[in-house]
């Protein structure tokens, strides 16, 4: 009888069990069909149910806390200097081939300064026609202005921005909300600030031109290291980084906007599964609408950075026409209207746009690979 008893007991508390799993309402019935069990054998039972009932959770815990709004999980990490070097040497194979665009950008830039509309000579109309006469007047080579230099910028400059960029994300910051423009601000304005003395004599080199097409001022340097020595012999260490007020902001504008959007665009592409995975297709597409954000937030405040970098300075090394960051933005929209800080924006996109696309898509590929080494050579 009592054992009996304890049967009863035991199939009543594992029918509420059951009761809220299966649904079912009848008690009595479900303590009929399970009175001729033990008490440990519906013990049993209760216990296999909620262990079924705890993975079910857990999955779709794990479903929910992964997905469209969830953190992304941090990309597999690479060694850190040689995803300085990735950096590097994708966004130095990118100028290669938009450096004449550059050239193009900063003359389109450097046209009408200070001048209001319709007041000066446009030597240059168009992307097009200025790639001609630039071609007609300076030969290819002129074209190819200011490129060595260029490279030594591309190479300090993201390297140390996609490196630091890359680390950021295995460390997680870019997980958090905001932290993709967080990083890639801080990240950007690092690089500009190392790489600065490059971009300014990539400036000059690329503004000076024959008198028949010059525009802005000429510096008339012999060469980059001629420029370099002048620069520093005429004011010093610091002459070198004259105009960084200007290329931080540039670039922690273009920074942010470029690496967010890209991670945005790649995370959200590779959910929705629209190419298989590591596809260089991704990162493509990825690139292409980061190339476009970039080169629409950029462009004003790459017109500024132009224009002080070129400046002539006085005797007490002070700019002749700026005195900062404002003061330019200022006078550029008094002298000419909102639409000068958007001078060269046809440039500027044709350049930003296949640069962003070409660095990006060599940096994610190359680091694809890093990745896909270092994980054979663990194998092996």
């Amino acid at each position: 009888m009592k054992v009996t008893t304890a049967g009863s007991q035991g199939s009543a508390v594992t029918c509420r069990v059951l009761g809220q799993i299966i649904a079912r309402t009848d008690r009595t019935n479900c303590e009929d069909h399970f009175s001729g069990m033990t008490t440990a054998q519906l013990v049993e039972t209760s216990s296999k149910e909620s262990v079924f009932g705890t993975q079910a959770s857990q999955t779709m815990t794990s479903t929910v806390s992964h997905g469209v709004f969830g953190p992304s999980p941090p990309p597999p990490a690479v060694w850190p200097p040689l995803d300085f070097a990735l950096g590097s040497i994708a966004c130095c194979a990118a100028c290669v081939f938009t450096n004449p665009l550059e050239v193009v950008k900063t003359r389109l830039q450097l046209q009408g300064e200070l001048c209001a509309r319709g007041s000066y000579q446009r030597h240059y109309r168009g992307v097009l026609q200025a790639l001609w006469v630039v071609g007609r007047t300076d030969g290819l080579r002129g074209l190819q202005k200011g490129l060595s230099v260029g490279l030594i910028y591309q190479g300090l400059m993201n390297g140390v921005r996609l490196g630091s960029y890359s680390y950021c994300e295995s460390l997680g910051i870019t997980s958090f909300h905001g932290g993709s423009l967080l990083a890639g601000a801080v990240v950007g304005a690092l690089g500009a600030f190392i790489a600065s003395p490059a971009y300014l004599v990539k400036t000059h080199l690329q503004a000076q031109t024959v008198a028949a097409i010059a525009v802005g001022h000429q510096h008339n340097h012999l060469g980059v290291s001629d420029a370099f020595v002048t620069i520093y012999r005429r004011e010093g260490l610091i002459g070198l980084w004259r105009g960084v007020n200007g290329a931080v902001p540039r670039v922690m504008v273009g920074s942010a906007a470029q690496l967010a959007t890209f991670t945005s665009a790649k995370n959200w592409l590779s959910h929705f599964q629209w190419f298989s995975p590591n596809s260089w297709l991704t990162a493509l597409v990825s690139a292409m609408i980061s190339g476009v954000a970039v080169a629409i937030t950029m462009t004003p405040f790459d017109v500024i950075s132009t224009r002080l970098y070129n400046q002539p300075v006085d005797e007490f090394r002070r700019g002749r026409l700026y005195h900062g960051f404002a003061d330019c933005m200022l006078k550029v929209c008094h002298s000419e209207g909102m639409l000068g800080l958007y001078k060269g924006m046809g440039p500027v996109f044709l350049r930003l746009a296949p640069h962003t696309v070409l660095s990006m898509l060599f940096w994610d590929l190359m680091r694809q690979q890093a990745v896909k080494d270092n994980h054979s050579q663990g194998r092996s």
